[in-house]
Parts: structure tokens; sequence; C-alpha cells
């Protein structure tokens, strides 16, 4: 049955909608970064860059790098936005745009996200590499997607308990990285990670510049929340729906975070260029090993 016209959207070029992209366009390992002018330095590292594309806050290049073909894509910040973002890559390679039908066959993709995240705790800081193993997420996104077969829930019951998580906001939900990204990308340097998802910068976050938030102690509660020996060890705003869409749609997805700033000591990087730098070099010299 083909897709309606209102469900899957093309643009004149064939491509797809917000990304712009057309299938041959992006390779099956894709890295994705916030900042649109973060995917140039990803791509300054290719042996040769063979597409560029940009639409809204969608930037993409596909290029080589050490013989492996990798697309590097900025989502721009939030689950929202990964949602559209993630949902649209599978569809480049999972959907015959032309005759608007799911494929009988699915393809895998490798998602690697190279961001940036807050420590939580002491014993993740500042400069530091958080790979997230799981993560929480307190957007709500999966819960509009029936299958939740895949979801920790009850982990997320428990930090619900022990949080006194307010009802007026959604409910959380939790949901593991590829495991085999995860050896893939694990190494001495790296942190495993237990990561929250957050729905913004300010408020949801607890920082307060000049509007109150409804729980100052909220961070508090979730650096003290521990179930079964895990411990929430960062916040950042993508990992949770980039774990969730990926593992809905099939695909492999991991998070890596350069820690900028510590909540509990208060410091910030001093460095964060050079160390996001050694991060990315990082991420594709494992992707290629």
């Amino acid at each position: 049955m083909s897709l309606k016209a209102s469900e899957l959207i093309l643009n004149e070029d064939g491509s797809i909608y917000h990304l712009g992209l057309l299938p041959e366009d992006l390779a099956k390992t894709v890295i994705t970064v916030g900042d649109p002018a973060r995917v140039s330095s990803v791509s300054k590292y290719f042996d040769s860059i063979e597409v560029k594309k940009q639409k809204r806050e969608f930037n993409t290049h596909t290029g080589i790098y050490k013989s492996k073909r990798i697309t590097v894509m900025s989502t721009g910040m939030g689950t929202d936005n990964i949602d559209i973002a993630l949902t649209e890559l599978d569809a480049l390679v999972n959907i015959d745009l032309k005759k608007k039908e799911v494929k009988k066959n699915f393809t895998t993709l490798d998602i690697i996200r190279i961001g940036t995240t807050g420590g939580i705790r002491k014993d993740t800081p500042v400069n530091s590499f958080i790979l997230s193993e799981i993560a929480l997420g307190f957007d709500g996104l999966m819960h509009y997607y029936k299958d939740d077969s895949f979801l920790k829930n009850e982990i997320a019951e428990a930090f619900v308990q022990q949080t006194d998580w307010s009802p007026k906001k959604a409910t959380p939900y939790v949901v593991e990285g590829s495991q085999e990204l995860i050896e893939k990308l694990s190494s001495e340097i790296t942190i495993k990670g237990f990561t929250g998802t957050n729905v913004g910068f300010y408020g949801p976050q607890a920082r307060i510049l000049r509007a109150e938030v409804s729980d100052p102690k909220m961070n508090d509660k979730i650096r003290d929340f521990e179930f079964e020996g895990l411990k929430i060890t960062n916040l950042e705003m993508e990992t949770s729906g980039i774990y969730g869409i990926s593992k809905l749609l099939g695909h492999n997805a991991l998070s890596m975070n350069l820690v900028l700033a510590n909540r509990e000591t208060g410091e910030f990087s001093k460095k964060a260029k050079e160390k996001m730098d050694e991060l990315i070099l990082y991420c594709l010299n494992k992707i290629v090993a």
C-alpha cells in the first residue's frame, strides 16, 4: 500500500521533506551533532566529501574517512528534532520514496551522536568523555509510539518514586544504547554513563536566571537516584530520543558526550574546542577500526 503524500512528504526533487536528502546521499554510518556548525568540524577530517546539503537546521556532509563512507548530520537541539531526523533517516533507507512503499528488506544504520553534556557528579569531571550505555528521557517522546517493549519500565518507575516526580510532567522512560556500538567505542578513556535527557536547557535543568523553577532540588534528586547500582551521570537533550527511535525502527545507536560543565562543582570547560576535536577524532578512528 502506498503511503499518503501527507504522511511521507517529499520535496520537488524527490528528497525527504525536512532533511532535503536523497537515498544515495546517505551512508550507513551516520554521525549526528546538534550544532550545524559542528558538521564541518567532523567532515574536515574526511579524505573526501561527496555530498554537502543543508535545509533548515539539518546540515549534512557525506564523505570518506579511511576508506569508510560516513555521513555527518546536524539535528538541532531537543528530542522533537530527533523524532524528525531519525524518522527521515530511516525513511531514506527503508522506504522506496518513488513508489512510496515500505521495503520488504530493512537496512540497519549505525547512528553515533557526538555532543556536549553537563556532568552532575564529581566522578564525571569537566573534559571527560561519557559513553551513554543507557538513557532516561524526561521528554515523553516514546509514549507517542505503540511499541514500548524495549523500554526499561522498572527503572523509570523507581525514578518517579525516588524523585517525587510531578504528574504535571511527562512520564520518564528508560532505553538502552546499542551493545554492539558500546563495545566498539569503549576504551580506558571513556566513562560508561547513565544519561538523563532533558526537554530544555534552563528550567528543565534547574538553571535559574530570572525565572524560578518548580523544584529547585531536582538536580540533587536526579544525582541521588540509584537503581541496582545504576546512577545518573550526566544531563543533555537528545540521547533518549536517539536511543528510543533507533530501537523502535531497528537501528544501532550510541551517544558520545564531552562534559563541558559539572553542575555539582560549578566548573565549565576552558578548552571545549580542543576536547571536542579530540572526541571527534576518537570516534572516527573507533568507527573505522
